[in-house]
């Protein structure tokens, strides 16, 4: 019974040692895989660095001009032809009550009377009278 004992014991000390050195060599699997991103991630940074210079070459003011000179035929704008006379600009719309504009295009926006509560007898609700 005892040999059954140590065999046993020895069977669990083989298979936890083969368990902690596969975590082991998983970490060291992932850790090399981490440091594998964060070079392609310092790559990609330094790539789109290049090409934020490149495009701030490219759209350069100087450059941007001859080119326009170049391939454009482009001429100056002449300030009188967008001159507009104020009689040309619209209206600004007035601010207020836009219900209360759409009632009185209706004619409902006169102030009405409210009907006096002593009024006719036929107009008290039923089962509430006064003594």
């Amino acid at each position: 019974m005892i040999r059954l004992l140590n065999v046993a014991a020895i069977c669990c000390l083989i298979g936890s040692a083969l368990y902690a050195y596969r975590i082991k060599y998983d970490t060291l699997y992932d850790t090399e895989e981490a440091a594998k991103l964060e070079r392609q991630v310092d790559a990609e940074k330094q790539a789109i660095a290049t090409l934020r210079g490149e495009w701030q070459a490219m759209s350069a003011p100087g450059r941007l001009q001859i080119l326009a000179d170049k391939y454009l035929d482009l001429v100056p704008l002449n300030v009188r032809h967008t001159a507009v006379s104020a009689a040309d600009l619209p209206r600004k719309q007035a601010e207020g009550d836009e219900i209360g504009r759409k009632l009185d295009a209706l004619g409902l926006g006169e102030p009405t009377t409210t009907p006096s509560r002593g009024g006719s007898a036929g107009s008290t609700p039923t089962g509430s009278r006064k003594p």
